[in-house]
């Protein structure tokens, strides 16, 4: 324990330094987005505080009200149910926030701490032209030129940790929450609608709440939905 304390208190300076920060981050919050097409889409938190990553204290959000497939409109909701905590005392605050994307997903986090009155270091790791590991460009909020770590880096294999944790904790809630959807819908109950059909309604509208609240004019802009399986589609889930 001893051991993994002491690396894990290096690789915390060595990233202090490599991003020029004036204190040693402590506590560090990563943010990433999963979804198939749209559909259930989740948004994880997960944090690394002092030596290792701090899974009690993971957050998963679910996303709703927005268009589906749109990561931003993801990331701006996440981050404001997290932060908005923060602003008002309830929650901890971080050192420091890892965003997992580049300078579009930089910019609504950007946003979101201003509406919110915080200041709060950040950075955003994008991946790199053949995505592979060692390969991330470090993005920041302030408009300076991005940064790439060595692959050997020990503050590049702390960001990565704390990265690949973030996703794969924002892809489990995206798998269960995408099951629950399906296993629940009324959908394949529906004589016309297939898999091949249930899955564009299910990506079009971002899951079964969305086709239920739909209307029939939109149900038939959905490929392979005419009016009367619209019509069917929406008595049906009512």
């Amino acid at each position: 324990r001893e051991q993994e304390s002491s690396r894990g208190e290096q690789r915390l300076e060595a990233l202090r330094d490599a991003l020029q920060l004036a204190d040693t981050p402590r506590r560090i919050e990563c943010f990433d987005i999963s979804h198939t097409m749209g559909e259930a889409t989740v948004a994880s938190c997960v944090v690394w505080d002092g030596s290792a990553m701090k899974k009690s204290e993971y957050r998963r959000y679910n996303i709703a009200g927005i268009t589906p497939g749109d990561d931003y409109a993801a990331m701006r909701q996440a981050l404001t149910r997290r932060y908005e905590k923060v602003a008002s005392g309830e929650g901890v605050r971080p050192d420091l926030i890892l965003i997992d994307g580049g300078k579009g997903q930089m910019g609504v986090a950007r946003e979101v701490l201003a509406e919110l009155g915080l200041d709060i270091t950040m950075f955003g790791v994008a991946k790199g032209e053949s995505r592979k590991p060692g390969l991330e460009e470090l993005v920041f909020p302030d408009g300076r030129a991005p940064v790439h770590l060595s692959p050997d880096a020990p503050a590049l294999h702390l960001i990565q940790e704390v990265r690949d944790e973030a996703h794969r904790f924002a892809v489990a809630g995206h798998r269960a929450r995408r099951a629950k959807t399906r296993n629940t819908s009324r959908l394949e109950d529906i004589a016309g609608v297939g898999p091949t059909r249930r899955r564009k309604l299910l990506a079009a509208f971002g899951g079964i709440d969305g086709v239920r609240h739909a209307t029939i004019e939109d149900l038939c802009r959905v490929d392979g939905i005419n009016r009367q399986l619209a019509e069917q589609i929406y008595n049906a889930l009512r």
